[in-house]
């Protein structure tokens, strides 16, 4: 018997899998309300969300990188964009010295709607990590930043073992 099981870590692991299965599946669940809300299509606003939150983060994203975080192609991820431009969604920008590199940026309108969405949330969210002494969270936020790391690396290995096939265009676009 291994170390590992002996110490009850296989099940600790199946459990907190399983709550970040249903966080996960929350979180699915919400962006659709937020799509509907917004009257777009669950793609189109992921892309929305995506290109807000790397503002946000101060990294926009390229269009290049919005296709990967999207897991679209880039014709697909090109209509997207062209939709979101045109519904006054999002911006194009060139304010790279490299002119070619274009800077995606979310309409004005975009964080007041979000905030308006996922605002409750956050207040109730915040009430209760409230309830949590701040190192504790802080060792969340680290246990939660070694399991994206860990995962990001075993999706990397596994992507150069065995490459996904290609899209067809079904899943290509919304």
């Amino acid at each position: 018997m291994g170390e590992a099981v002996r110490d009850g870590v296989a099940e600790r692991r199946e459990r907190l899998m399983e709550s970040l299965r249903i966080y996960g599946g929350h979180y699915a669940d919400l962006s659709r309300r937020f799509a509907a809300w917004l009257g777009l299509h669950s793609t189109d606003a992921t892309a929305v969300l995506e290109i807000a939150a790397a503002e946000e983060r101060g990294t926009p994203l390229s269009p290049a990188r919005l296709s990967e975080r999207i897991s679209l192609s880039t014709g697909a991820t090109t209509a997207l964009l062209n939709r979101l431009e045109a519904a006054g969604h999002i911006t194009r920008a060139r304010e790279h010295s490299d002119r070619r590199i274009v800077t995606l940026r979310s309409g004005r309108h975009i964080q007041e709607r979000a905030d308006e969405f996922f605002g409750p949330l956050a207040h109730r969210l915040d009430g209760t990590m409230s309830h949590y002494p701040p190192q504790f969270l802080e060792q969340v936020e680290a246990f939660m930043a070694d399991l994206n790391t860990t995962m990001d690396s075993h999706l990397a290995e596994r992507d150069a073992v065995t490459p996904l096939p290609p899209r067809g265009p079904a899943e290509e676009t919304p």
